[in-house]
């Protein structure tokens, strides 16, 4: 049974790769039929394309043979443009050989009247350095023109090998180097016109060349004086620093002595401070002691009366007289009351000298 059961699912398996099977059979007849057709389609198609190069080809031929007779035609007309061109050539570069000699004597000149722009700026050439970069612009113009025109002529040379190299392609060229040609006449009106502003420009440098030297003597003027007022003026702040020198130094010595007075000061004030507190402790002793004295007194005249009254008793009672006689003192006790007011009346009270 299991065995059976094994080979009925491996027929069940079986079966399903059949069936995949068949549908790719049928897939793939579907695809063959559709491969036949292309096959049929290409086959009518390269019959057709076959039929459309041999057309082609003999219309090729014939455009070929109708080509060759226009580019001999071209060629020949070419040719003469050509002759023209060279004759052209020949009379631009007469008059370039002309433009070159004049360029020399141009330079030459100029050479020379650099050299004398050099021996006359050798003497301001620390003052004026502005007026050298001016030089050395006119300088740079020369040789931009000289680059220029070496430039035109190169351009000319490349030009004529370009015009003999594509001599054998079309109309069309040709025709550029028509325009071309219309070109290098624009720029040799140019580099006229610039050469003819080169020589008014010749002109200005020489105008500005003494307009320069009027300028640089009245520089030299106002350097000499500027010279004398730097010199005034370095002495004035000579003196001006040993003065601030000087005044920093008394600076110094006031700060110390200013420091000195305001130590003193703050010793005076504790000084005052300590007198005010011992002038009003004494102020209070003094005041205390005046009613101690005021008290004593009192007591004194009680004292004195007490005695003077014994005695006029005891002199009644004995028969003498109540007056003393004159130059006679007055007894013990009298003598210390008295004795003892002298004292208080005339005592210094301590401390009040100090107050004083």
């Amino acid at each position: 049974l299991e065995e059976s059961r094994n080979v009925q699912k491996q027929m069940k398996i079986l079966q399903k790769k059949q069936a995949q099977v068949v549908k790719e059979k049928v897939h793939l007849q579907s695809e063959h039929s559709k491969a036949i057709l292309a096959r049929s389609k290409l086959e009518s198609l390269c019959r057709e394309l076959q039929r459309h190069n041999k057309t082609l080809k003999e219309e090729n031929m014939q455009q070929a043979r109708e080509e060759e007779e226009r580019r001999k035609e071209a060629t020949a007309h070419f040719q003469i443009t050509l002759n023209e061109i060279q004759a052209q050539l020949e009379q631009h570069g007469i008059h370039n050989a002309k433009l070159r000699q004049e360029n020399i004597e141009l330079g030459e000149k100029l050479k020379k009247l650099i050299e004398q722009y050099a021996l006359r700026e050798e003497h301001i050439d620390k003052v004026f350095k502005h007026k050298e970069l001016q030089q050395q612009l006119v300088d740079a113009k020369l040789q931009q023109t000289t680059q220029l025109i070496k430039e035109a002529e190169e351009k000319h040379q490349r030009e004529r090998e370009f015009l003999l190299k594509e001599a054998t392609e079309s109309r069309h060229k040709c025709e550029q180097m028509k325009q071309q040609e219309a070109q290098l006449k624009q720029q040799l009106s140019l580099y006229m016109d610039k050469f003819e502003e080169f020589q008014t420009t010749m002109a200005k440098s020489n105008e500005l060349f003494t307009t320069f030297r009027q300028e640089m003597e009245k520089m030299t003027k106002k350097i000499k004086k500027l010279e004398k007022e730097t010199i005034v003026w370095r002495t004035k702040w000579e003196n001006n620093n040993k003065a601030l020198l000087q005044m920093a130094e008394e600076k110094t010595v006031r700060d110390k002595e200013y420091k000195g007075f305001q130590i003193k000061l703050e010793r005076l004030e504790k000084l005052c401070r300590a007198l005010q507190t011992e002038r009003n402790e004494l102020n209070e002793k003094v005041e205390v002691l005046k009613e101690q004295v005021s008290l004593r007194e009192a007591d004194v005249d009680l004292a004195v009366q007490v005695l003077q009254s014994c005695t006029l008793n005891s002199h009644e009672e004995l028969g003498t007289p109540t007056d003393t006689e004159p130059g006679i003192q007055p007894d013990a006790e009298s003598r210390a009351a008295n004795s003892s007011e002298k004292t208080v009346s005339t005592s210094p009270v301590p401390g009040t000298e100090s107050v004083d």
